[in-house]
């Protein structure tokens, strides 16, 4: 498998089609932002809980020992905590923090906020790593 980019990664199709921006790769960290427009309103007019827990699973496959380093995995697990409701015009930012790296998993956390800086969701997920195992450090992340 390929090592994502920056362009590959913002090429996905889902993204495109949610308007969801990979923005930073860092060593143990990743940053999306989302830009709430009309196609992501819910029947009452918020912003839809899918959209931040799409934006929450998808930032963490991009901190630099995941994707961006070429190996493959999947979520086993999502957690989102919803605090406050995102109006539309709101610029969602979601940054995820690889806290371990194991030889099977990665345990992340993600958190969502607005453009004021105010917490709108948090959680945590785990991944399945699918590459090889030997391509892993079996160390704690901190």
């Amino acid at each position: 498998m390929l090592p994502a980019t920056l362009e590959s990664a913002n090429a996905i199709a889902l993204l495109k089609t949610l308007g969801i921006h990979l923005v930073e790769i860092g060593d143990q960290h990743a940053v999306m932002t989302v830009q709430a427009d009309v196609r992501h309103l819910n029947y009452l007019g918020g912003v839809h809980g899918g959209l931040l827990a799409a934006l929450a699973d998808t930032v963490c496959f991009f901190p630099r020992p995941l994707l961006p380093s070429g190996h493959a995995a999947t979520t086993v697990n999502l957690n989102i905590c919803y605090l406050r409701p995102a109006a539309l015009g709101d610029c969602l930012t979601a940054r995820s923090e690889l806290v371990h790296l194991g030889r099977r998993t990665a345990s992340l956390t993600v958190k969502i906020t607005d453009q004021q800086e105010r917490l709108v969701a948090h959680g945590t997920a785990t991944l399945l790593l699918l590459a090889p195992a030997s391509a892993f450090t079996g160390s704690v992340v901190e």
